[in-house]
């Protein structure tokens, strides 16, 4: 069983191909690494995945679909503004990601985010099999596992965090952290994006709690508890079919031209969040250009953003800063017809996605901070000609596996200027190979090892 704040399925209306029909409403798969990754498991045991379809409002009954049975949550207005846009999104989400913005913290939205998580543990309860793996996911259910385990003992309990765990000056700040802690404790396995991430949780537990540990396992109320890592990857071979698939092939050099065939292509592709470092990236490229090191038309930055979160203040603020930086480049270094930078604040499918990726010469992942970000093993992947060049963040979980990309600090630009420029002029043979070996590691570790190696950690713990 899985327990995710969304169900792996968007509901669709009545005029768009391809949906199906579950609980009286019309649905499609959602697209993404983990839904690709569970799919087959649930499939092979007859599996449930419980979450929030993505609406508020009343919630459509259980429903069987691709052989997985759907358990939906409803969550009414005030519940996804609280539980998910407050306490998720803008207390829990900044402080994880080292206080980029400052967190908010409101003792409303902490009652809700409780609430709201007992209603997922019990819907996990009533539906669980005797003994069953129960796995939930991420930080909008940090308090499931604690609450699942005191209505069900018998379960077996996995938690996987997506996102950064901080350090504990940071993690102590959170009102309500024992109530946090506890709650992952619940846990029989605690898996993390990286090891200083599952190393920080077991020190915390020995902080806070005074929880007796032996490496990364903890003695808690009578019961073991692990905190290891689990780096999370992509479908290597979806996104390879998908940059070796002649349209989208046809279509990144069709991009190409629409850009004026320039020498340099450089791209960013991300959720328009602040952790991000998108007003980064682009100061970085102006001042490349304001110093000659680059030109317009030669050189050209597609900058993709997708709309996130849009009701929450930080982003808002953050989507006009972002739009300034832009509108101020172009303005300084864009000709008529022929902007420096091509901003794109609209969601993309996959094989367009692809395509930009075929089309770029550079891609620019520099988040601030990032549990993972496969977004640069996707570009990685999508490269099976060898070609292109990945300039990534040191604070990116991906830069722990892909040490041949041109990594920086983001918060210092002319590291972040050196990298990009070490990145646009690399020899074409020293790029391949750099290319070459990351590609044979995302083989290697795909989302499907992913998978697979956690729940063989969570049920090994059965000979412990």
């Amino acid at each position: 069983m899985v327990v995710a704040n969304r169900l792996p399925v968007d509901e669709v209306s009545d005029d768009q191909p391809a949906a199906r029909i579950g609980g009286g409403r019309r649905w499609r798969p959602s697209p993404g690494g983990l839904v690709t990754a569970l799919h087959p498991v649930l499939v092979q045991h007859k599996g449930t995945w419980i979450g929030w379809s993505g609406t508020a409002g009343d919630a459509p009954p259980p429903f069987d679909f691709d052989g997985i049975q759907l358990v939906p949550m409803s969550l009414s207005d005030e519940e996804v503004q609280r539980y998910y846009e407050g306490q998720s999104n803008s207390t829990i989400w900044p402080l994880y990601h080292d206080a980029v913005e400052p967190p908010i913290f409101r003792r409303r939205w902490r009652d809700t985010y409780r609430e709201v998580n007992r209603r997922y543990a019990q819907a996990a309860a009533d539906v669980a099999s005797h003994r069953a793996t129960v796995w939930v996911q991420d930080y909008q259910l940090q308090l499931v596992p604690a609450m699942l385990r005191e209505m069900r003992p018998d379960l077996r309990i996995g938690f996987f965090l997506h996102i950064p765990f901080p350090p504990i000056e940071l993690f102590m700040q959170q009102p309500g952290r024992t109530e946090v802690l506890r709650g992952l404790l619940g846990a029989d396995l605690v898996g993390f994006q990286q090891r200083l991430a599952a190393q920080n949780f077991v020190r915390l537990a020995r902080h806070l709690l005074g929880t007796p540990y032996s490496g990364n396992t903890l003695e808690y109320e009578g019961r073991s508890v692990k905190a290891e890592a689990f780096p999370i990857s992509i479908d290597v071979g979806e996104m390879q079919r998908l940059a070796d698939n002649p349209l989208v092939r046809q279509r990144g050099e069709q991009i190409r031209a629409e850009l004026g065939s320039p020498k340099t292509v450089i791209l960013g592709v991300d959720r328009l969040d602040y952790t991000k470092g998108i007003e980064h990236r682009l100061k970085a490229f102006r001042e490349l250009l304001s110093n000659g090191k680059l030109s317009v038309p030669e050189t050209v930055m597609v900058q993709v953003a997708t709309p996130s979160r849009e009701r929450v203040e930080h982003y808002q603020a953050l989507r006009v800063k972002v739009e300034r930086e832009v509108g101020r480049i172009n303005g300084d270094f864009g000709r008529v017809g022929v902007p420096a930078v091509h901003y794109l604040h609209q969601s993309y499918s996959r094989s367009e996605l692809a395509a930009l990726y075929c089309a770029a010469d550079v891609m620019m992942v520099t988040p601030l901070r990032d549990g993972m970000n496969l977004v640069a093993k996707e570009y990685v992947a999508a490269r099976a000609d060898h070609g292109g060049a990945l300039v990534l963040s040191e604070f990116a979980g991906a830069a722990g596996e892909l040490r041949q990309a041109f990594l920086c600090n983001p918060h210092d630009l002319d590291g972040v200027k050196d990298a990009l420029m070490r990145a646009v002029t690399v020899d074409p043979a020293e790029a391949r190979r750099r290319m070459g070996i990351m590609q044979r590691h995302l083989r290697r570790h795909d989302v499907a090892a992913w998978a697979s190696e956690f729940l063989r950690s969570l049920g090994d713990l059965d000979d412990d």
